[in-house]
């Protein structure tokens, strides 16, 4: 029985890096506060000690004014997916979000960071991972918050730190993320149910991921985000991460294989940017065109999605529309390939509209 579930364990590391696809500099490790406490070695003057002149003259002084942080627009953090990362194997050309820096950049979107997290972890400790680059960069920078901006999980990873830290995220916005999961991650832990399976397959990806990966550790577990993907682990997610008042929550999610949507994807008062692309279709990546198959139900194929996704477990939020794209298309992958013949949606346009969209809303 094991050894059936070794070879299945085998099918299911190939169906996932057939099917899944970001970062500045290594993040640092999960956040932790830091410890405010006073050190316990300092000396108090005695009673009877006069202060010399040049002491009192400092005391005197007035204690110069802090700057407030900063206000919009805010920075943009672009966080990576499942799989994730910024610099392939060390290549600079091979970013997850491919070419979009440099073009938001060249359209005046300088503040934009893509920081790096664990791959393949859940999105607690992937959140947590983020949330120290979220400090570092108000840190650096002076500005009150940030706008975050996942793709996949990412935006799971998103909502971690604006659940732990709201006063810091001015807004959400997730591209195909699995708010409500995917079927592909039950099916796959279905293939690999036993424990000792998993654990092997969790041993590949980290032997075979530790060379492409900068934050690839000991903590790395590739059965961890397929659990949370799956239907029971994104329950217990949405559960413990409930949206922070404050917080603007946007969504967009992505619709291939010649799909155009249907009702899923309409939406009272889409953006022009997405409104525009309404009749455009788009033909399903050959890598993702099996689980496009497993994923809209068969006969007239009523759950369009974007062959990982489906549109309607990425709706969180203010809902804004669907793309044609499928989970590659939307972040420019393969390595800037066309989303297919027809298609005149671009990946970088997008971002670029989308975040001239938060700047709309005063973000």
């Amino acid at each position: 029985m094991v050894r059936r579930d070794l070879l299945r364990s085998g099918w299911a590391v190939a169906l996932l890096l057939a099917a899944c696809g970001g970062s500045d500099s290594a993040t640092a490790p999960p956040h932790a506060q830091a410890d405010g406490a006073a050190g316990q070695d300092a000396i108090a003057p005695d009673a009877g000690t006069v202060l010399d002149a040049s002491v009192e003259d400092v005391v005197s002084e007035p204690v110069p004014d802090v700057p407030a942080p900063l206000g919009p627009p805010y920075p943009i953090v672009l966080a990576h997916g499942f799989f994730g990362f910024e610099q392939f194997a060390g290549v600079d050309f091979a970013t997850y979000f491919y070419g979009v820096k440099d073009y938001l950049a060249a359209h005046g979107e300088t503040m934009v960071i893509t920081p790096a997290v664990d791959p393949f972890n859940d999105s607690t400790y992937r959140g947590e991972q983020l949330l120290s680059r979220v400090e570092e960069l108000l840190a650096q920078t002076g500005y009150a918050k940030v706008n975050i901006i996942g793709h996949s999980q990412g935006g799971l990873d998103a909502r971690v730190v604006a659940a732990e830290r709201p006063d810091l995220v001015a807004s959400v916005t997730t591209v195909a993320t699995p708010h409500g999961g995917t079927e592909v991650a039950d099916i796959i832990l279905k293939l690999i149910p036993n424990p000792q399976a998993q654990q092997l397959v969790d041993w590949l990806v980290k032997i075979v991921g530790a060379p492409l990966y900068d934050q690839v550790g000991k903590e790395t577990a590739v059965s961890k985000p397929l659990h949370l993907f799956s239907k029971q682990g994104i329950a217990e997610f949405n559960a413990k991460y409930p949206d922070s008042p404050g917080v603007e929550y946007f969504s967009v999610a992505g619709r291939s294989d010649f799909h155009l949507g249907g009702t899923d994807c309409k939406v009272s008062s889409t953006p022009p940017f997405i409104a525009k692309f309404a009749k455009v279709l788009d033909p399903v990546d050959p890598l993702l065109s099996v689980t496009e198959t497993v994923l809209d139900g068969g006969l007239l194929d009523p759950y369009p999605n974007d062959g990982l996704v489906r549109v309607k477990d990425a709706k969180w939020g203010t809902f804004l529309g669907c793309v044609p794209a499928d989970h590659l298309d939307e972040i420019g992958h393969l390595f800037g390939d066309n989303p297919g013949f027809g298609n005149s949606w671009r990946h970088d346009e997008f971002y670029a509209a989308l975040i001239a969209y938060l700047r709309d809303q005063g973000l």
